[in-house]
């Protein structure tokens, strides 16, 4: 019904490279995640200057550690943890009804952002990453659910 196009179409350059990279789908995960778990570091970060404990700490740690392996590769010895260190503080504005409220928000974010994380680390089959997500999912959990009273048999 319609004659086929004979000339070459104006909008393609026959052999010419593409003005923009392609990444490949691995690099792209590998973005992805650091960029979930930068998002889960930057929470975990605020719940620190908020209610700070060596959980917390440690956790800092390890995420900074994840990110920096995605983002740079392997780093330096003893880069990974400065990284933490040298971070800024976290705002620490209260609001009206206290910081409870805000803690509990900021345990929920950071719930998601982990969920999130272990979606995209299961996707690239990245078993640190994804085990630390579930880690930090577990963790906030626990922290929304609040202190529970150890079962005594008897």
């Amino acid at each position: 019904m319609y004659e086929p196009i004979r000339t070459k179409s104006v909008h393609t350059t026959a052999g010419a490279a593409p003005d923009f990279p392609h990444r490949s789908r691995e690099e792209e995960l590998d973005i992805q995640l650091a960029g979930r778990l930068a998002a889960l570091l930057a929470v975990t970060e605020e719940l620190r200057a908020r209610e700070p404990s060596a959980e917390l700490d440690e956790a800092a740690g390890r995420l900074t550690e994840q990110v920096a392996r995605l983002r740079w590769g392997s780093p330096p010895p003893g880069r990974d943890r400065q990284l933490a260190e040298d971070a800024p503080p976290a705002r620490t504005t209260e609001s009206a009804h206290g910081p409870e409220p805000r803690c509990a928000a900021l345990h929920r974010r950071a719930h998601a952002l982990a969920g999130r994380a272990l979606v995209v680390a299961a996707s690239r089959a990245d078993t640190a990453a994804a085990i630390l997500a579930a880690e930090r999912m577990d963790a906030h959990t626990a922290a929304l659910a609040g202190p529970r009273e150890p079962v005594t048999s008897g």
